[in-house]
């Protein structure tokens, strides 16, 4: 490859095609250093059950996927009724996975593993679980049950308004 400067710059091709390459390593390894970050993160509107900073805030609610916007503050997710007692659903698009622990009872987590940054891929046998090595996280409080993750899903706020559940 030849060194031919940009028109009016006086940068070299290559030294832009160093820099574009340097930038996009950067951001794979802040998304893949994010077990090493120290917080647990996760925001929760219920301060009383957030001491431990992994509680998400919790609603009532759901929508079809895709989400409407309306219910105030955000995306309509789902409808309480599509969200499985014991169970839960992962919106990938808006990087959250709702759980149903009990009945009427909702709690959010962000869907990024805390290991290496995959996106979990469901909810099944009273965890969310990570597709990527394993990792798997308990849907009461996101805490850890298993595999190489060392911290819990970050709590997401959700807002649960009738029969709906929206992003908060």
């Amino acid at each position: 490859m030849t060194q031919s400067a940009i028109p009016g710059q006086g940068t070299t091709r290559r030294a832009v095609v160093t820099a574009a390459g340097a930038a996009g390593l950067a951001a794979t390894l802040a998304a893949c250093g994010k077990d090493d970050d120290g917080g647990s993160g996760g925001g929760s509107a219920d301060s009383a059950q957030d001491a431990g900073g992994s509680q998400p805030s919790q609603s009532a609610s759901q929508s079809a996927e895709g989400g409407q916007s309306g219910g105030g503050d955000g995306m309509e997710l789902a409808k309480t009724s599509q969200i499985p007692e014991g169970g839960g659903m992962v919106f990938k698009d808006h990087k959250v996975v709702v759980t149903q622990p009990k009945a009427g009872d909702f709690k959010a987590f962000s869907s990024i593993c805390t290991h290496q940054g995959c996106s979990v891929g469901d909810v099944s046998g009273g965890t969310i679980n990570c597709p990527c090595h394993q990792s798997k996280f308990d849907i009461t409080d996101g805490s850890v049950k298993g595999g190489p993750a060392q911290k819990p899903l970050p709590g997401a706020q959700i807002k649960v308004q009738g029969s709906s559940i929206w992003m908060a």
